[in-house]
């Protein structure tokens, strides 16, 4: 019997299911929204008092969350614009009878499969039917790492235990070994499990509840299934209490212990890693970080402690939880009910051309993504973020030359890793080949399988090749933008250089508020609290003196004491240690874009629009790239696990520190937005 969300659930799918309505089509253009769109202003409001209302009060007012997401913002507003788009784009490719390139094939091949709602749901279970039988036929915990490897990389179901994949060496960075992560949760972070508030035993009981509704699905009587439920929360409460939480990972130190496979072998005992590497196909690898030792000492604990059936429970869940989104509607509504409504409070699913535009993002991003990029990627708009990338990195530069407080030495080290950062500029300059992949236009578990085991083993391959500094983490369409501190790197991809984030129509203020502060960020990240623990090559080293040291300490605990003062919702404040690198890269961030935009509009004469002089516009410009509205229920997951504070305070918490913001609205000594101690680090 079905619980009462996932009836209610089940209803909103079958409702949705079948054509969109008019409002709902895929666009042949992008939409436009202006750089600075004074509509989403609040006039009313006092910038020196409260400058987050003042820039996104109208855009808060005008945009309410819309029913099949957590929260809403400028960037997933922008991510939706994008995706309908690349809706047309498939919807296309999937409709051509003509010959069409290989890629364009495996596009609209994969998206047709993904919109064959019927033939999903007949199928119902059966594509779990070999997995559960591998499952099944274990005889004993010995037999565990050889089943354990086909099921991540025969069909690549994730969350099994623990990750394992390639990464690049901390200490040499031209290294790529092999990771043995720490995994195997259900629920999103270790401290859903470890505490004690009554909110938090509420969600433990309702994944409990979650699991033994899932585990009916797949055949288990009521009985079996709450037994089932009960021994996975007991497996994943031991492996949780073992896990680094997601302030100790902020420090690459304690994910960082390099071992031969004598040690991984010692560490876990009862685990056989000769069976499990060469299921991997690694038999031949010989070095391993292992993220985690305590968590894989736990994890032998439990191999030892746990009878074989309740790690065969474990496992079929896992295998359920990784599936559901792929299933018919039963388990895509009972895998919504849980982590959407329950974590999220989203009250509606997604329609379905969203979860297959997604999912085709997913897996071949980059073929999707040279289709995006000829249609909107212009070389003229790549040059002029170059420009505006290397006007950030020189007034970097020179900031870091004015420095009081850092000595001869480490700017030297500073400067030497500056100019060593490699800028990608919207999209790669390789293309990633999917002629492996095979994609079959009538069967899209099939094809989701593939997808992930052809991920899983490019991924497993690169072990002990040479590194591949070309490649990216992102796909061309995404709205997103990232610094890689191994790689030393800032990426930049295509989706997030559209406007209204980046708008060649709109004046340079703006602009550089946006994508200058932007780009700015990401060079930031590459000397925060954890990047500047990477030296010019992304090895993991040591390169300041000890006074510098205990100097940025004290610049980025002043950070920390401002964060810890916010709320988030109802009582929780920010973790201020949780989000300190993204703090102090959005407060250096504003500062380069703004020395930026200085140098570019130097000895110009600049005029004021809309009410606001230059000056003003650039802080408006900034600002309204993080209008947003929240859901409650999101806002607390958030508070546990994004390392990014709410939008409001990555705007009011750096304008606050901002001598040229109060000059530029003329507030005054004692207003809110005037802080009696500045906090600035770089």
């Amino acid at each position: 019997m079905k619980t009462r969300a996932s009836i209610s659930v089940l209803m909103g799918l079958m409702l949705s299911a079948g054509l969109s309505n008019a409002a709902d089509a895929p666009t042949a253009t992008l939409p436009y929204t202006p750089g600075l769109d004074v509509s989403s202003m609040d006039r009313t409001a006092d910038p020196c008092v409260d400058f987050y209302q003042f820039a996104c009060g109208g855009w808060q007012k005008n945009n309410p969350i819309p029913d099949d997401q957590p929260r809403w913002s400028v960037y997933g507003k922008a991510t939706q614009d994008n995706q309908r788009y690349l809706w047309g784009i498939l919807q296309g490719l999937a409709e051509r009878t003509d010959a069409r390139d290989p890629r364009q094939t495996q596009l609209g091949d994969y998206f047709a499969a993904c919109m064959n709602e019927e033939a999903v749901e007949k199928r119902g279970v059966e594509p779990l039917a070999t997995d559960l039988a591998r499952i099944a036929a274990m005889n004993s915990v010995k037999e565990l790492p050889a089943t354990l490897a086909r099921l991540q990389f025969d069909t690549a179901s994730s969350g099994f235990f623990f990750g394992f994949g390639s990464n690049q060496d901390f200490a040499d960075s031209s290294s790529v070994i092999a990771f043995a992560v720490a995994g195997g949760l259900g629920l999103p972070d270790r401290d859903y499990y470890l505490k004690t508030d009554a909110k938090s035993q509420s969600i433990r009981d309702k994944y409990v509840a979650h699991i033994a509704t899932m585990m009916k699905l797949l055949g288990d009587s009521d009985e079996l299934a709450r037994r089932s439920a009960a021994a996975v929360m007991t497996i994943e409460t031991a492996l949780a209490s073992a896990s680094l939480s997601m302030v100790d990972k902020r420090d690459p130190y304690k994910s960082f212990h390099k071992m031969n496979g004598k040690q991984l072998r010692a560490l876990t005992p009862s685990f056989d890693w000769n069976q499990y590497l060469k299921g991997v196909g690694a038999d031949r690898v010989t070095k391993f970080n292992v993220t985690e030792p305590e968590f894989f000492k736990a994890f032998d604990d439990l191999l030892k402690s746990s009878n074989l059936h309740d790690i065969k429970t474990y496992m079929r869940w896992h295998l359920v939880k990784s599936a559901a989104p792929h299933l018919s509607s039963p388990f895509v509504a009972e895998n919504f009910s849980f982590f959407s409504q329950t974590l999220r409070g989203v009250p509606q699913l997604k329609p379905r051309w969203k979860r297959c535009v997604a999912m085709v993002d997913t897996q071949l991003g980059e073929a999707l993504g040279q289709e995006f990029v000829n249609r909107n990627f212009s070389p003229a708009l790549k040059q002029k973020t170059l420009h505006m990338t290397r006007q950030i990195e020189q007034a970097f530069e020179e900031d870091v030359n004015k420095l009081s407080w850092m000595s001869a030495a480490t700017k030297k080290r500073a400067l030497e890793k500056l100019h060593t950062v490699v800028n990608k500029i919207g999209y790669p300059d390789k293309w990633r080949d999917y002629s492996k992949f095979v994609v079959a236009r009538h069967d899209y578990f099939g094809n989701v399988q593939r997808g992930n085991v052809f991920e899983s083993r490019r991924d497993i391959a690169k072990i002990g090749k040479p590194l591949d500094r070309s490649e990216w983490s992102m796909t061309p369409p995404t709205v997103n933008a990232y610094y890689n501190p191994q790689m030393n790197d800032i990426n930049f991809p295509a989706g997030v250089l559209q406007p209204p984030l980046y708008d060649p129509a709109m004046d340079d203020a703006p602009n550089y508020g946006n994508t200058g502060s932007t780009i700015g960020h990401e060079l930031t990240h590459g000397f925060d609290d954890e990047g500047r623990q990477y030296d010019a090559k992304g090895n993991l080293k040591d390169w300041w003196t000890d006074k510098d040291r205990k100097e940025f300490d004290d610049r980025a605990q002043c950070i920390v004491d401002q964060y810890a003062q916010y709320t988030i919702v109802d009582e929780i404040k920010i973790n201020s240690k949780l989000t300190l690198g993204e703090d102090i890269a959005d407060l250096g961030g504003l500062v380069l874009g703004w020395m930026a935009w200085k140098m570019e509009v130097a000895g110009k004469k600049l005029e004021s629009r809309d009410g606001l002089t230059p000056d003003q516009r650039f802080f408006v410009g900034y600002s309204q790239w993080a209008c947003e509205n929240s859901r409650p229920d999101d806002l607390r997951a958030r508070a546990l696990t994004d390392p990014h504070s709410p939008g409001k305070y990555r705007v009011n918490g750096l304008m606050v520190n901002m001598p040229e913001f109060q000059q530029a609205f003329s507030c005054k000594t004692g207003q809110p937005m005037v802080a009696e101690k500045r906090c600035k680090v770089w």
